[in-house]
């Protein structure tokens, strides 16, 4: 299975990536995780990344592109990959077309998790992370123990800013401009299948097993 997961800030991408993992036995390729790794190790592609980053610029659709090649040319990708972060916009799709005709394989489907704004930002707002260790709770379904402290280091759990509505609501504006073309690009190839984000975690593999049925 290949598929592009597409989804807001907030609509769990993560789990629904960890149970497509479960389901498919299948690598999640993140291009924000890949681009933080390639830095820390100091790579080639890395430190030309980090030049970029270092100037507070976006790192060019060139560098990461090659990124994403090298990882959908390894072994562990032959079989199927789930790819988040990218395509962000129609070169990056145009250069994946490219890439995949060199492999010799196509793309399965477009995943699409769909949440209301509302609830995302129900979502986002309650969130908190400790300062020292990084845990992520939530205020409405996986609070600290005790108010404020991280069960795991007991450090301080705070609000990022970029969790503070106002903040969240100039992202939402952000993904959906930068979206909804890519969507309507694989729309127009019969690609995209929308997944509802805002069931139950008991309830999402059903339902991603109900939306992929067939592929």
């Amino acid at each position: 299975m290949r598929i592009i997961l597409q989804g807001p800030p907030g609509s769990g991408k993560g789990t629904i990536a960890n149970i497509l993992i479960e389901m498919y036995q299948i690598p999640t390729i993140t291009t924000g995780d890949i681009l933080r790794d390639e830095v820390t190790r100091g790579t080639e592609i890395g430190k030309l990344a980090k030049a970029y980053m270092d100037r507070g610029e976006l790192v060019p659709d060139e560098v990461v592109t090659r990124i994403v090649e090298e990882r959908l040319s390894q072994p562990a990708s032959k079989e199927g990959f789930i790819l988040d972060g990218y395509p962000r916009n129609q070169n990056q799709a145009e250069s994946l077309d490219r890439i995949l005709r060199r492999l010799g394989v196509k793309l399965d489907c477009v995943l699409n998790i769909v949440v209301e704004d509302e609830e995302l930002i129900r979502r986002l707002t309650t969130r908190r992370i400790c300062s020292d260790c990084g845990a992520i709770y939530n205020l409405l379904n996986k609070p600290p123990k005790v108010e404020g402290i991280c069960d795991i280091c007991g450090g301080k759990v705070i609000q990022r800013d970029d969790d503070k509505e106002e903040v969240i609501r100039r992202r939402l504006e952000v993904y959906k401009k930068q979206a909804e073309p890519i969507l309507e690009l694989y729309r127009k190839r019969g690609l995209v299948r929308d997944l509802r984000g805002d069931v139950g975690l008991q309830q999402l593999p059903a339902e991603i097993k109900s939306v992929l049925e067939g592929l």
